[in-house]
């Protein structure tokens, strides 16, 4: 990921410096655990404990010679080993695939962790946001177009919702990263005892693989990256609300704008959603390495290395990405402005229109008929305020006086409110106060 969207937390974690001290710490403790069942001299434990991780440079140097990445990393390792002869025993019994699987669990778990922070912060944010605006009073709209009455607080308490479950989501597939293996070539333990790598994820924190060929099946990864994709989706959920909020002709949202800010090198009044905008771009992002990682899982027989140049990109890009969409997300959130005169007058612009369900189910409760009486004239006064402009219960009445229907206008204004509406979101709110 490039440098513009990369956080320094999360960007260390995927740096080659990090990568390297993860390969030192999983190689030393299978020298720690050879030496404690004796298959190696136990003088060797501590020339290597304390060699300092090679810098990228130096393994770089010696890739370019070698093409092979841990071949590279132990030559540069055992070059900062004093002895340099401890190092011999360096990598005793494994295959690459047990060094980079088992490091690259505890990154993907770094990560994940970062990531869950981050969308603890931004749930609280959604959920409190919500609750500010319980009685925000704005139209609903379906497919663009005004339908019923609502609240804000009920759109955003169903993103608040959304984000715990995907958080709730990214723990779990925390879970199916976390497995690590080192079983030695095509995975049968030929080399080395099954008790290496128990002791090895004990210290690591990690679940050793039910069985492993080699490398880890992809399938967790794969639910892990998918989970990522669901997040950042849901973060471009609300900020594709923000950006149709943020439209001239809606203006009830807008986006934090910061003094000095400016929103176009052409046009100085512009004040654009780039927030939103930048939020629905980087989804697209985040999505995009899902089929990649998933095609890792089939390999040819034991192990290829088809899934490790594509997991390269694909896993540190999904990652940053949506870390840097979280933050964003809750700066937006945080910031963001909601007009709710605007809101309110939005609501009250079609004439009424928006009390066209509640006036066709009174007129049925009054005795007529749904589909021959009672839509068919509530439908042609909605139609005729929609093309003259006159108030809905205006044309109503016209209508349903030429129909010698008398109306309970007393009843209709005791339900054309857009407070009825809204009467019965109480449980959701009270749900909400409680998420965590």
């Amino acid at each position: 990921m490039i440098e513009r969207y990369t956080l320094p937390e999360m960007g260390r974690v995927w740096s080659d410096a990090h990568k390297y001290e993860l390969w030192c710490k999983v190689e030393t403790l299978v020298v720690e655990a050879h030496a404690e069942a004796g298959t190696i001299p136990a003088e060797v434990v501590e020339p290597i404990r304390k060699a300092p991780p090679p810098t990228p440079e130096a393994v770089h140097e010696i890739e370019a010679v070698t093409q092979h990445d841990v071949i590279a990393f132990l030559s540069a390792w055992a070059d900062n080993t004093e002895p340099r002869e401890a190092a011999r025993y360096v990598h005793f019994g494994m295959t690459s695939s047990d060094l980079l699987d088992t490091a690259l669990a505890l990154q993907l778990v770094e990560a994940t962790d970062i990531l869950l922070a981050k969308a603890d912060t931004l749930i609280r944010t959604l959920r409190d946001h919500a609750l500010e605006h319980r009685a925000t009073l704005r139209v609903g709209r379906t497919h663009g177009i005004h339908g019923e009455p609502d609240v804000w607080g009920h759109r955003v308490a169903d993103f608040a919702f959304a984000m715990a479950r995907s958080r709730d989501r990214l723990r779990r597939a925390r879970e199916a990263v976390g497995v690590m293996a080192i079983s030695g070539a095509v995975g049968t333990y030929s080399n080395i005892d099954p008790a290496i790598e128990r002791h090895v994820a004990s210290r690591l924190g990690l679940k050793s693989a039910d069985v492993s060929t080699q490398v880890v099946i992809r399938d967790g990864i794969s639910e892990w990256v998918s989970a990522l994709g669901i997040m950042a989706t849901v973060c471009e959920a609300i900020a594709l609300e923000v950006r149709h909020g943020q439209r001239t002709e809606v203006r009830e949202l807008w986006e934090p704008f910061g003094k000095g800010q400016k929103g176009s090198s052409a046009m100085p009044h512009k004040k654009n959603p780039i927030i939103s905008e930048r939020l629905a771009g980087m989804a697209r992002v985040v999505r995009a390495q899902i089929v990649p990682v998933m095609e890792g899982i089939p390999l040819w027989h034991e192990r290829d290395i088809s899934h490790s140049s594509t997991e390269r990109i694909t896993l540190p890009d999904a990652s940053i990405a949506l870390d840097y969409m979280l933050a964003l997300t809750h700066r937006l959130m945080s910031g963001l402005v909601v007009d709710a005169a605007r809101m309110r007058a939005n609501l009250e612009s079609t004439g009424g229109l928006i009390y066209t369900s509640t006036v066709l189910l009174e007129l049925v409760e009054a005795g007529m008929s749904r589909d021959d009486e009672a839509y068919p004239l509530v439908q042609k006064a909605a139609m005729e305020t929609w093309q003259t402009g006159v108030p809905f219960r205006e044309t109503l009445r016209k209508n349903a006086a030429e129909t010698g229907l008398s109306l309970d206008e007393a009843r209709l204004d005791a339900v054309c409110r857009p407070e009825r509406f809204v009467e019965r979101l109480g449980p959701v709110f009270e749900r909400l106060a409680a998420l965590t």
